[in-house]
């Protein structure tokens, strides 16, 4: 495994993520694993040196959570590093329980703690932006949490960088705790980051954790072969995204031939590739199998070159924006 700083936390944090939107219950979505074969996942990541690992109240309506806190509670915890995220309503009967009010934060937060089963949680990222409340209130609300030792870094997820540098500006201003950490969409067939966000970040010092690095899938096998995955025939959030549009299938057909080429697999190219951009920090890898979380680690051990780099770029068009707007 190899190690990076994230952002300017002074964390040190192994250069992929296991992101465990596959943990919890297959009521939530039919992909999604039960908790003794998500157990199984982490034991293995931990083997193979990951020790960072991103959840959110969310998946599995919480179940994610506790899976993963179930996992690690057999390790060393000053050894791991725990992320996760609030913002959408957890409880259809009580508006509350979303948003980033200050009592939407602080409720969402202890109910966290206590699936996780910890006492602070490392990055605590807001997991979109809340046009209903002020973001200086959601900021003081973050910087209370970790005055209290109930986080220890804020962080933030997809948004539009005219917000992300409005927040950065008001917590600067006021003298709060400012976001560390950008969790956006970012992965070969979505390269829409590139023309501010990710230049901002690398300016602002934000470590940079993409989620969707393989496009739902997309990147993993030839482009007409997709639906015939389990994801892939249940996973409707798969088609909300531009992956087919644009350059989407020619960008998947050269992934294919270099990956034929090297003797790889397609997802360990589209992995390499992000790998390689030096404004990324790490990859969050969601998978739901241990031999794909493998393949994942070996994709640290690919080089490619900058032709190779264009190359698989070269097709790429401008698509619509998508996974915040």
């Amino acid at each position: 495994m190899e190690y990076t700083t994230l952002g300017s936390t002074g964390m040190e944090v192994s250069k992929l993520c296991l992101g465990c939107m596959s943990f919890g219950s297959s009521d939530w979505r039919p992909w999604v694993l039960d908790p003794e074969e998500g157990e199984e996942l982490v034991e293995r990541a931990i083997d193979l040196g990951i020790n960072f690992f991103d959840t959110a109240n969310m998946y599995s309506n919480g179940k994610s959570e506790e899976v993963l806190g179930d996992a690690l509670a057999g390790y060393d915890r000053d050894e791991q590093v725990v992320a996760t995220k609030c913002y959408f309503q957890m409880d259809e009967d009580n508006p509350n329980s979303g948003g980033l009010s200050r009592k939407a934060i602080e409720q969402e937060l202890e109910n966290s703690l206590d699936r996780l089963g910890m006492d602070t949680i490392d990055l605590y990222q807001i997991h979109r932006w809340d046009y209903d409340t002020p973001v200086e209130q959601t900021l003081r609300a973050l910087d209370d949490a970790v005055r209290r030792g109930k986080i220890r870094y804020p962080g933030a997820s997809s948004m539009w960088v005219h917000q992300f540098a409005d927040a950065l500006h008001t917590s600067d201003d006021l003298g709060l705790e400012r976001f560390q950490t950008m969790q956006n969409h970012y992965n070969l067939v979505y390269r829409e980051e590139e023309r501010e966000m990710l230049p901002f970040c690398e300016k602002e010092g934000i470590g940079v954790m993409p989620w969707s690095p393989l496009a739902r899938g997309y990147l993993t096998r030839p482009h007409e072969k997709i639906d015939a995955t389990k994801r892939g025939e249940t996973e409707e959030h798969m088609y909300e995204h531009p992956y087919r549009e644009g350059g989407g299938p020619a960008v998947n057909e050269r992934v294919e031939e270099l990956a034929a080429e090297k003797d790889v697999k397609m997802a360990q190219i589209a992995l390499a590739w992000l790998l390689h951009k030096d404004w990324v920090d790490a990859p969050i890898v969601g998978t739901t199998s241990v031999e794909h979380l493998e393949d994942a680690v070996e994709a640290l051990d690919i080089d490619l070159t900058d032709s190779e780099m264009e190359w698989l770029e070269e097709p790429y068009e401008p698509v619509r924006v998508s996974g915040h707007e």
